[in-house]
């Protein structure tokens, strides 16, 4: 089988490319000179790299839940959840769905409505900027590799990530070119109902699937 990949070309996700994302500021528990409180969360926080987050993507299918890799991904994991509490993901759709592959999001010129937001194509489309890659060799995620339920950034090649993800529906021997910043942890049979769904030539579901608000904890 050869590997696929995921890449965003002139609004057409090609089966040749996928992805990585990054815009990270570390932040501590406050400052050193605060009350005890603030001086022993700046201390686990020193302590503690390996620390994450939960992200709960609620869509009109069900809830999904990942846990972020912000040791292995802190840039790509800093960007995702600025957007997120941006509400920069609410009403954007799952555009593209490859059975057996992956299920794709997060393009601003694909909403569930008529956005404001839309520069352009659906597959296309980003927050306006993009970053660099975050591909460690030596970090647990890369070493990993593309398993199930991983949840990666998709791109147009070598430090173009901005805001589409994807997530992976089966174990796939994709290249390491695509950041891996989580991975599910809750609701991977909503993941799988939605990688079943009938789709158009362009790998677009028939049924949309609306990402209705993505919350952090």
């Amino acid at each position: 089988m050869n590997a696929k990949t995921i890449s965003i070309i002139a609004g057409v996700i090609v089966i040749a490319g996928a992805a990585s994302y990054g815009l990270y500021r570390w932040t501590g528990g406050g400052s050193l000179l605060g009350n005890k409180e603030n001086v022993e969360r700046s201390m686990a926080s020193a302590s503690n790299p390996n620390r994450s987050h939960r992200v709960m993507l609620k869509t009109n299918l069900g809830s999904i839940q990942f846990e972020t890799y912000d040791a292995d991904a802190p840039k790509t994991v800093e960007n995702f959840l600025k957007l997120a509490r941006e509400n920069f993901y609410s009403n954007l759709i799952f555009h593209r769905v490859v059975k057996g592959f992956v299920i794709q999001g997060g393009d601003p010129n694909c909403s569930s409505g008529a956005s404001a937001s839309s520069t352009g194509p659906c597959g296309a489309g980003g927050p306006g900027y993009t970053f660099e890659d975050e591909l460690n060799p030596e970090t647990e995620s890369y070493k990993a590799g593309y398993q199930k339920g991983v949840v990666a950034m998709a791109n147009a090649g070598p430090n173009t990530n901005g805001s589409q993800f994807f997530i992976l529906l089966e174990d796939y021997p994709l290249p390491h070119n695509y950041t891996i910043f989580g991975k599910v942890v809750s609701g991977q049979e909503i993941v799988d109902a939605i990688g079943r769904l009938n789709v158009d030539s362009n790998d677009k579901p028939l049924s949309p699937v609306v990402i209705e608000q993505v919350t952090v904890e």
